[in-house]
């Protein structure tokens, strides 16, 4: 994780902690960065106009203004299981981390009784993930970046009769299944759309070259031995309301 992805989710542990705080040890281990890198992290923030509070003595910590949390969400022992499930299921390096931190969020909103009647039903269940390669991680959030800003990349790719070649793309989506997580892009060198098995990209970087733009509205479409995106694909855009423009 870079600073700047440290310092925005350093801000999102001290809101989920509430006023009980953090203190500089357990948000070191927590970032798995040393102690005097956090209080260098939080001075920053604090230059910034972060509004941190701090506690003195033995049991003293950092958190944040309550003006900057949410109030409880009072979620209920079943809306809590449910979303603790589909979190746990969120296994891909690009969402591990982030699923712990929202998990993280909804059980420090909870009161005791509630929290201790979710983790009994949860206890109950037992998730059978499909397993499928893992991308390398770094490689998997650089395409993930070139997802959500629109660059294009240059890749490293090894194809499924172990041919090593090198292209220009412009990533369109990430495309996550039972058998494994692609990219869908435009090659440059094959001049159409691919699709790319994510385990089986090598190398990607950004290049200065711009993207030419989206050349005709459509779902990726995905190796034949898959199949189309089925209509009844997750859309998350669509569950966060930005498809109609209303808010959910």
């Amino acid at each position: 994780m870079n600073r700047t992805d440290r310092l925005y989710a350093l801000v999102e542990e001290l809101r989920a902690a509430g006023p009980r705080g953090r203190t500089a040890s357990q948000l070191a281990a927590h970032f798995e960065v040393s102690v005097r890198t956090i209080e260098r992290d939080l001075s920053a923030l604090g230059q910034a106009g972060v509004p941190l509070a701090t506690r003195q003595g033995r049991t003293g910590g950092y958190s944040l203004d309550p003006s900057m949390t949410l109030p409880p969400l009072n979620f209920t022992p079943r809306e809590a299981t449910a979303v603790a499930v589909a979190l746990s299921s969120s296994t891909h390096v690009l969402f591990a981390r982030d699923a712990r931190s929202a998990l993280q969020k909804i059980v420090a909103a909870m009161p005791g009784p509630a929290l201790a009647e979710a983790r009994a039903a949860a206890a109950k269940v037992r998730l059978v993930v499909p397993l499928g390669a893992t991308p390398d991680a770094e490689v998997a959030e650089t395409i993930w970046r070139a997802v959500r800003e629109g660059h294009v990349l240059r890749i490293g790719y090894v194809d499924v009769d172990h041919v090593e070649s090198e292209r220009e793309v412009e990533p369109q989506h990430v495309v996550m299944g039972p058998r494994g997580s692609y990219l869908t892009a435009w090659c440059r060198l094959r001049e159409d759309d691919r699709v790319f098995r994510m385990d089986r990209i090598t190398s990607a970087e950004r290049t200065p070259a711009l993207a030419r733009g989206p050349r005709r509205p459509r779902d990726p479409a995905l190796a034949e031995a898959l199949g189309p995106l089925p209509a009844s694909a997750l859309r998350p855009e669509e569950l966060l309301g930005i498809a109609s423009g209303t808010p959910t």
